[in-house]
């Protein structure tokens, strides 16, 4: 199996599928999200970093889930809805995923075996788990739910003006 993230596809909340390897060359920070959760304001957050870091390279991808407290009970029509009303999300938001257990999307099986948690633990443990993609598609990185998006910058810059 390769390491890099290039051989998944996933499909946005409007039902357009979407290959990995059409990211090739950017910069991604992948996040499983939440409507209803202590760390949704981090929406606002990760939309500063993308309109901060987007023209050099950085792409945010969401991917809502419902794996964590029941906190993104929504439909993929009103997650949108929430995401751009309530935080002005321009960044890509996928279909509602499960990121543990035996429908684990295979995009989070990868991501999650690239870049273990802390004492190798496999499972993402909450909302809004971060993960670092370089522009080669190689997992670099994975963050806590408590990191918040604007202690990344110095990561992303690195990753951005890596050659």
């Amino acid at each position: 199996m390769t390491n890099n993230i290039y051989q998944f596809h996933a499909t946005l909340n409007n039902g357009q599928e979407i290959k990995f390897e059409d990211y090739a060359g950017k910069v991604l920070l992948i996040v499983n999200t939440a409507s209803k959760c202590g760390f949704t304001p981090q929406y606002e957050g990760l939309q500063e970093i993308y309109d901060q870091y987007q023209e050099q390279g950085l792409m945010v991808l969401g991917f809502p889930c419902d794996q964590f407290g029941h906190q993104e009970p929504g439909s993929d029509s009103e997650i949108e809805q929430f995401c751009s009303l309530k935080f002005n999300v321009k960044f890509p938001l996928f279909k509602k995923i499960e990121v543990n257990g035996d429908n684990t999307h295979p995009l989070y099986a990868h991501l999650k075996t690239a870049a273990p948690g802390i004492l190798g633990s496999k499972g993402i443990k909450w909302n809004f788990t971060k993960f670092l993609v370089d522009k080669h598609g190689n997992v670099t990185k994975r963050y806590a739910s408590t990191t918040k998006p604007a202690e990344l910058s110095g990561d992303i810059e690195a990753l951005l003006n890596k050659a």
